[in-house]
């Protein structure tokens, strides 16, 4: 029995093999458990002015925004 070649002969066929979209498995999302009141570390673009605000009174500036959003989501009848 003869063995195919390593390389196929056809320079066409050689090219589409080597851009052939891979198949990927299909995976199930995985649920991450949520720890109640647990921080997430995000990253957020905010106008200056606002951030300013927020750290004129030193450390804690981050602790502030927090309090301030969920202040917001509270008024508007979220939690």
């Amino acid at each position: 029995m003869a063995s195919p070649p390593r390389r196929p002969a056809n320079p066409m066929e050689a090219a589409e093999a080597l851009f052939k979209p891979a198949k990927k498995p299909t995976v199930a999302a995985v649920e991450r458990r949520v720890v109640p009141e647990a921080r997430e570390l995000v990253s957020i673009k905010i106008d200056s002015a606002v951030l300013e605000y927020f750290q004129k009174d030193g450390p804690g500036w981050q602790d502030r925004i927090n309090d301030a959003l969920r202040a917001a989501m509270k008024a508007d009848g979220a939690e």
